[in-house]
């Protein structure tokens, strides 16, 4: 098992969280973001600066059973067909079962702001949030070696 987070959008506050999470259960904290990120991290992978390049890289690299932070809805799409796990850097675990509907409601945002329309950007964040991100990633990294260590007897 792995942690690899898309670090090219992940806040401060989620980064630390994964660090210090990664160390506490020794479970390896790989970062991916563009070359104009100052990430420091033991397993950084520098991509191109192009749209896709660091999402293109986590689905290379993500194996079932590893764990994905990012808040990109069509990355999440694609390890969860891998079998990873997945959740955003608000603490919420993108449902396998429900990820389509969520790619056609980006769909239509998309499709109406193409079309003049605006919506509403994400509220700023705050360490309240932080705190529920560390809360949730702690107990799904609990879970998921726990499952590891049961199909292992």
């Amino acid at each position: 098992m792995k942690i690899i987070i898309d670090a090219d959008a992940c806040p401060k506050g989620v980064l630390q969280s994964c660090f210090e999470l990664g160390h506490k259960f020794a479970v390896p904290v790989w970062t991916v973001a563009s070359f104009h990120h100052d990430i420091r991290s033991d397993q950084h992978i520098v991509v191109e600066n192009h749209a896709q390049a660091a999402d293109i890289k986590i689905m290379n690299i993500a194996e079932a059973g590893d764990l994905v932070i990012t808040q990109d809805w069509g990355l999440a799409a694609m390890v969860l067909g891998r079998k990873a796990k997945c959740i955003s850097p608000s603490g919420q675990e993108y449902p396998g079962d429900h990820i389509g509907f969520l790619l056609e409601a980006r769909e239509m945002k998309a499709k109406y702001r193409r079309s003049g329309g605006r919506t509403k950007g994400p509220k700023k964040r705050t360490q309240q949030d932080d705190a529920v991100f560390a809360t949730r990633l702690e107990g799904l990294i609990k879970g998921m070696l726990a499952s590891i260590e049961t199909s292992e007897e």
